[in-house]
Formats: C-alpha cells, structure tokens, sequence
C-alpha cells in the first residue's frame, strides 16, 4: 500500500501500466579500525568500473528485455561498484551496487555525470533511466545520465521477503479490518512479512536506510570522477538528495529535487498529509468527469456524487470481491491500491475512469492491473522487489512502531483526511511495527548550509508528494541554499508534464547554470 514515500517511479508506472493494460484486455573497532575504515574507504574511491553493454533488467528489477540503443546509436553501459555494506565500518565487508549509463553527445562541452534517482523508495533506477530517457534527451547533451539501483533495491543486494505465490496470497489480505478477526489476520500477515524478509535478508537489512545510500552517492561522484554531485531526485530521491546535501554540501553541484518529499514530517504526518494529496487528485479527478458531462462513464452529476458511488463500490468489493486476472479477485484493498495507481498522473485518468466502469459491471481486470503496477508485478506473475525494498527502507529510516490500539485510535482523523483512502493509509501505520530491525529518526536532517542553490520544484496537484512539502524543503535546506518552483499541474512530479516552463528552468540551471528566481510559477 502506499505510504509517505511509497510510489512507483512514472518511468516504471508508464512501462508496468502499458504491458499490464494489454495483459487485461512495484562497534566502534579504536583508531586501529579507523585507520583501516578510511583506507579502505580511498581503495575504494580509486576503483575503475567495468562498463558492458545491458544486459535485460533482472526480475528483482521488474524483468523486461536489455534496454535499446538511444537515437543515434548510443547504447547503454551497466557496472557494478564496490561499496561498504556498513559506512561506520568502512574496512569491512562490501556489497555490490549496480550502476546504468548513457555518455553525452556533445563531449566536447560535457559537464560530468547526471545522477538519477527516480524514488520509491525502492525504484530501480537500472530499469528506471531507460524508460524515462527521451523525457531527458536534452540534458544528455552535456552530462552522462547515470543512476543506479540503491543498496536492497534490484541487483544492489536486493532485499528478499515473500515468494511470488505468497505476494499474491498477501496482497489479496484485507488491509482495511472491520473486526477483530480481520484485525488478526492483518497483524499476522505484516509478521509474516517481516519475519520473511528478516528471515531472507537479516545481514543487510539494518544497513539498507538513506543515509548509507547517500554515502553511496559520494563514493559514485569519486568514481565516476567528477568533482562535484550534479543530481536530479524524484520522490523519495528527493529526500536522499537532501541527505547527501546535509552530509556533503560542499560537494553538491547542480541539483534538481521534483516531486518533493516533505522532510519536516514524521511517517504518520506523512502518510495522513498523502490521504490528503490523494483526496485532492480524486477530488479534481471526479471534477473533470463531470465537466466532460454524458462523456464521462461514471454515474452522477457532481463530484460528490461520482465519490460517494466510488466508496459504496468499495464497501461493495469488502463483502464480494469480483473476478480480476485469472484465478485472483478484485478485492477492496487492490481496488484502493488501483485507484491510487492511477492518480500519480493525469494521463492515467482515463484507465481509472475505465476501469471503475468495468468493475462496476463486475470485471476487475483493469484495476487489478493498476493496482499490479503499484505492487511491482508483471504480468507473467513475477514480483519485483519494490515493495520489499519499499519496506526495508522505510523501516530502517523512521523509528515510529505503531501499536494496534494507537494506530486506531488515529483512523478518524484519517478518515476525515479522505473518505476514500483514509483508511486505508491509516492502517498503514502498522508496516514497520513487526520490523527486525530499528529505524534510526523521525525526520531526517536536510539542512546544507554552505550548498550551492538546489531547485526545489513543487506541483499543486501532486497527490503522492503534496506541493507543501516542496517549501518545506526548500526553507529546511536553508536560506539561499533552496530555491523553489511551483508547478500548477496535476500529478505525480512537474519536469515530465509537458509544461515547456518548467523544462526550460530545469534546463536552463542543469545545463547553462541559471538559477530560476525563487517563487517562479509555472503552468
């Protein structure tokens, strides 16, 4: 289910989403071991990566075929790079991080490299840069798009739970529990999860958080041999970028953070700020249905109207789940799951739209695909592994562990956040309260003082990563440090919309060095 930094890159969603649609029809050791720490930590930095052609993304990445060659015939490098599986010892045991490449066309006028990171958490960015490369053609004329699967996340030690067959079986579970019964058997599953995933990947887990990873980061600035971190974070990598800001300010280049993750807000704060940003994109989504007037497939003539159908259609599918895929059900949770899918873009209204309509006449199909995409499963009923991924990292990151009766206790506030996925989002409280291993803060610290300006881009219609949060980090990176843009727009992020206006700010302070002035707005 989502939380506060839980969304399947667009990258990704456009990809899952096309094929799945076509299918229906996510110890301190002394000075001795200091010394030893940073030694290894230079050895390290002064590695030479061994760049091969693609091979296809493996199926902890999402399974797919080796990536094609770019217009003109650039083909994609991948590699791996060492890297300590924990920074505080730095002289011990290493992981290997995977890492994708397209080189600059110009590079006469090359900068260095461009680090992607396209969010989740838990998103590979091997699979991820490929799919998203023609939206960021233009900044391949001067630097090397690069990114990189985050350590647990693909094939950078990848963290392993549940197999496919039990995925399956969990993620038909109710996630919304009327009774004390259903309440049961939810905290059973998220133990059983848990227990999985500590059982599968216990030695990596308390290492997989975002500090490490933005650790991670440097070390890739030194080896790609670049001077300074010139970064473009989406989502979730917008939080990691701010870490590595936090961390390293002075070795931050140019940096873009689009789709912004609010780092002012705890994980409950969080997941009730996204009941509140979904809300709003299903609010503007019902909108528009009823401006499209007999267009529009859904029943009612306002959009309270076109919600208050959508939620007795779910409480319908609580009591008589309908066929889907297959043997498997549209349950009310892979509904709920569905539908939020689909508002990360506006493009994807009209599957939305669609696939309500066919439920309503008693095919899941379409939502259940949606909700796939969410969830990282192909149609050939393999898993990713983004939602374990996902969980791994949200767990190690935050510190909250909800009980049954507090997480309770906060369902109404949740409900009056969003009628349609309070609930849902409320209960989610509970992800990380059977994790093997602690999480480390509340909020993370982003503050950067001495940092270069880093664009900060927010979006009003953003249901995922509310336009509040780009503000908030914007002011939490400091006075002169965060410079923010608005995006009046809707969905998921603003650099892939369309708008003209926002590209060309981007591009013009990745490209040419000229910072937007704060408080531009674009349409």
């Amino acid at each position: 289910m989502p939380t506060s930094r839980s969304a399947v890159p667009a990258a990704a969603l456009a990809a899952s989403v096309a094929v799945l649609l076509a299918a229906a029809g996510c110890s301190d050791s002394g000075d001795k071991g200091k010394e030893s720490g940073q030694s290894r930590a230079a050895e390290l930095a002064d590695q030479t990566l061994d760049w091969q052609p693609c091979p296809a993304p493996s199926e902890a990445e999402g399974g797919g075929t080796p990536p094609s060659p770019l217009p003109g015939g650039t083909t994609w490098e991948c590699s791996f790079m060492d890297a300590p599986l924990d920074w505080a010892k730095a002289g011990g045991e290493t992981i290997e991080l995977a890492l994708i490449r397209a080189r600059a066309t110009d590079p006469g006028r090359r900068i260095g490299s461009l680090i992607f990171n396209f969010g989740g958490p838990g998103g590979s960015g091997v699979a991820n840069l490929p799919a998203a490369a023609a939206d960021y053609a233009p900044l391949r004329t001067r630097y090397d798009l690069v990114s990189f699967d985050p350590r647990g996340v693909g094939r950078s030690a990848a963290v392993e739970c549940l197999a496919d067959e039990q995925l399956d079986a969990y993620y038909q579970e109710d996630a919304t529990p009327d009774d004390a019964a259903e309440e049961k058997t939810l905290t059973n599953g998220l133990k059983s999860f848990a227990d999985a995933c500590g059982k599968h990947s216990g030695e990596e887990l308390p290492y997989v958080g975002t500090t490490n990873a933005a650790r991670d980061m440097d070390l890739m600035r030194q080896v790609l041999g670049d001077d300074k971190l010139h970064y473009f974070g989406i989502s979730y990598g917008t939080e990691l970028g701010g870490v590595y800001a936090h961390l390293f300010p002075t070795k931050v280049g140019r940096a873009v953070f689009d789709a912004v993750v609010d780092p002012t807000k705890t994980s409950e704060q969080g997941s009730l700020g996204q009941a509140k940003g979904f809300q709003l994109a299903l609010d503007n989504f019902t909108a528009d249905c009823v401006k499209r007037g007999d267009d529009c497939l859904l029943p009612g003539s306002t959009p309270r109207e076109i919600q208050d159908w959508i939620t007795a259609f779910l409480d319908k599918l609580d009591k008589e789940p309908i066929p889907g895929v297959g043997d498997r059900k549209l349950t009310q949770s892979q509904a709920t799951n569905g539908i939020a899918q689909s508002l990360y873009s506006k493009e994807y209204w009209q599957y939305l739209e669609q696939g309500l309509d066919e439920a309503d006449g008693g095919n899941g199909a379409l939502l259940l695909a949606l909700s796939d995409a969410m969830n990282g499963r192909s149609e050939t009923g393999h898993y990713s592994n983004i939602q374990a991924a996902n969980a791994a990292i949200n767990c190690v990151d935050f510190k909250d562990r909800w009980s049954l009766e507090q997480t309770k206790a906060k369902l109404p506030e949740f409900r009056q956040a969003s009628p349609v996925f309070g609930d849902y989002l409320g209960w989610g409280l509970l992800g990380c309260t059977k994790w093997p291993v602690p999480g480390a803060w509340s909020t993370p610290d982003v503050s950067a003082p001495g940092a270069p300006p880093i664009l900060v881009i927010g979006n009003t219609g953003d249901p995922a990563t509310p336009y509040e949060g780009a503000k908030a980090m914007a002011d939490a990176l400091g006075k002169g440090v965060g410079i923010e843009l608005t995006y009046r727009g809707e969905g998921h992020g603003a650099y892939n919309s369309g708008s003209k206006c926002v590209q060309q700010a981007v591009n013009g302070y990745l490209l040419d060095g000229k910072v937007p002035a704060a408080g531009t707005v674009c349409r």
